[in-house]
């Protein structure tokens, strides 16, 4: 497997050196500009899978950095992790509006870097198991194909049935209340009011048969999609 390349820019050829020899510990392969144009061209060049850019760089300095790689096609998805000496909550804010995925303030622990650096990798990587097949014992739900079945067999649904079941199987365990489901499925689709969801609700029961009580009422706070599978 390739390693991942960190792009690390800073004017301090100490800062650049205690980054790139604990990267390159942690098995990264690194690169390092002193400017913040260096740092451009590098970025354009070698599309590195994360920048570390310090903020208080000569001339053009990390903020702007930043503004540029977002405004590029090119380079505006890359992670930046910043650097800063400032301690002041508005330029922290600034840098992450502008497109930074976390900061770090001067003097920072090698080993707070070291976690940062894996979190950021950790966050924009491809969960390998994912699926768009929800699954809870014999229920299938597959939401490419808008698709429900039971025990292989399929299940006619409306749209906002589907919406409904399918939010409740990803979210399973939790309670919503009727105005939290009409916020997060309904999405504008018709002017409706609380009862709506109970009608909704009695009909996918209806169509679930058997597995019907897999919907829990929880009284006087709202609907559940039970954490068993324990069904007929």
């Amino acid at each position: 497997m390739a390693k991942k390349l960190i792009l690390a820019i800073d004017d301090e050829k100490d800062i650049l050196k205690l980054l790139q020899y604990n990267l390159e510990r942690d098995g990264y392969q690194v690169l390092t500009a002193k400017s913040g144009e260096e740092g451009l061209e590098t970025a354009r060049a070698k599309h590195p899978d994360l920048i570390v850019l310090d903020i208080m760089l000569p001339e053009m300095d990390g903020l702007e950095v930043c503004k540029i790689l977002r405004s590029n096609k090119d380079t505006k998805h890359i992670p930046i992790l910043m650097l800063t000496a400032k301690t002041s909550e508005v330029d922290q804010i600034v840098g992450l509006e502008l497109g930074a995925s976390d900061y770090i303030s001067k003097p920072f622990s090698v080993k707070v870097l070291s976690a940062r650096v894996k979190n950021i990798f950790r966050s924009v990587e491809p969960k390998k198991d994912e699926s768009p097949a929800l699954r809870a014992g014999d229920l299938v739900i597959d939401k490419e194909r808008h698709n429900f079945t039971i025990k292989g067999k399929p299940v006619a649904l409306t749209k906002l049935e589907f919406k409904m079941l399918s939010f409740l199987i990803e979210n399973r365990g939790k309670v919503f209340s009727r105005e939290q489901l009409l916020d997060r499925v309904w999405e504008g689709e018709a002017f409706v009011v609380d009862r709506t969801v109970d009608v909704h609700m009695r009909s996918i029961r209806h169509k679930l048969g058997k597995r019907r009580d897999m919907i829990e009422t929880v009284r006087g706070s709202g609907y559940r999609f039970s954490e068993t599978e324990d069904v007929v």
